[in-house]
Formats: structure tokens, C-alpha cells, sequence
């Protein structure tokens, strides 16, 4: 899979948050968004998981081995993210979440299997409306780090994690993510200090 960025920019309104990005997202890789405050990080992850559309400028999706242009809407299967934004089903159980969520995506592992890694096996039939803010971000991982998808999308992916949550966040990382894309967007170095491009929006 690749991502290219061709003159990329948005605007709300009258006013550019950024324009002229240029940018190529190869699989294997991962990328960092980092500026300033109303820079436009998060925005720039929304458009490239098309929650948002650019202004200017073309975004294109192609196969790794053919050069083939993936269509757009096609794309969601391939595209993962966690987001402090997103909201879960909170009258759904976790376990209730995630079998709703293996009818858009497949999993890796079987969903007791997630549970257990991300530490909420004794949680799982609990309505996530009682689960705390840590247990939430634990789950957004993990719906986003076992589907099957090629692209992983992370805005600020350890919001309201202690320290052995972002320890759970590497080791995630580490085994989960080698064959994808994978774009950060923080400026929390704890984030992405693993990631192998830097692209800071001024």
C-alpha cells in the first residue's frame, strides 16, 4: 500500500491551515505529524482517513505490487484509527463493540484474545458507558491495532493512558504494525518516537 500526497491543502472558511503538502506514505514505514497548536495535524489525519476533504491538491491509494488506484470509498476496509474524537457504543459491551466491529473489518486475533492483550478481559461484559477514560483508550487500540487493515491512523493515541498503558501502546507497536502504514499525529514525543519520518506542519 501507498499513500501519495499530491499539492495537498485545506482551508475552512477563508483561512488555510496548510497548503502545497507533498508527501509519499510507503507500507513498512511510519510517519509523524507534529506543529503547533491549529497547525493542522489532526486535520491532515482526517483527510487522509477521509473523514474530511482537502481543499487542493489530489490524495491517491495504490497497490503495493500493481500501481493499481485504489478508489476511494473502497478505502475504509484499509484504513484503522484512534482518536480522542471518536466516541465508542457506549451501551454496547466490549465484547458486543467489537463483534459489531468485525462485520466492517477483519480481525487478526479472536476477539477474547484482543481483550486479553489490551487488559480488559475481566471488563468484557460490561457496558462501556461504566469503563473509564484509560479503559476506553484501551479499547480504541484495540479495534484499530488488530483489524486487518494496511493503514494505521493515531491522533495523540495515548490520551488518558498511565504508564502501563503506554508501555501497552509500544509493545503494540512493536508487534503490530511492521507491513503498515503508520501516521502519528502528536507532539508528545512518547507517541512517536519510533517512527522513522518527521513532518512538522508550520
Amino acid at each position: 500500500m501507498q499513500i501519495n500526497l499530491n499539492n495537498v491543502g485545506k482551508r475552512f472558511n477563508l483561512e488555510w491551515i496548510f497548503r502545497n503538502l507533498h508527501h509519499e506514505f510507503i507500507a513498512g514505514n511510519s510517519y509523524a505529524i507534529t506543529g503547533s497548536n491549529g497547525a493542522g495535524k489532526s486535520t491532515l489525519l482526517q483527510i487522509i482517513g477521509g473523514a474530511l476533504t482537502h481543499s487542493e491538491g489530489t490524495i491517491s491509494f495504490l497497490e503495493k505490487n500493481t500501481n493499481t488506484i485504489i478508489p476511494a470509498e473502497q478505502m475504509y476496509k484499509e484504513i484503522s484509527i484512534v482518536a480522542p474524537y471518536l466516541e465508542l457504543i457506549e451501551e454496547m459491551t466490549a465484547n458486543e463493540f467489537l463483534v459489531f466491529h468485525k462485520t466492517f473489518k477483519r480481525f487478526h486475533i479472536s476477539i477474547e484474545d484482543m481483550l486479553l492483550k489490551v487488559g480488559l478481559q475481566s471488563a468484557a461484559n460490561k457496558q462501556i458507558r461504566y469503563y473509564s477514560s484509560g479503559m476506553k483508550q484501551r479499547l480504541k487500540l484495540a479495534q484499530a491495532f488488530f483489524s486487518n487493515s494496511s493503514i494505521l491512523l493515531l491522533d495523540e493515541p495515548t490520551t488518558n493512558l498511565d504508564n502501563k498503558g503506554i508501555l501497552l501502546y509500544h509493545q503494540l507497536i512493536e508487534e503490530f504494525t511492521s507491513n503498515r502504514i503508520v501516521i502519528v499525529s502528536s507532539n508528545d514525543e512518547v507517541e512517536y518516537e519510533f517512527c522513522k519520518e518527521i513532518i512538522r506542519l508550520n
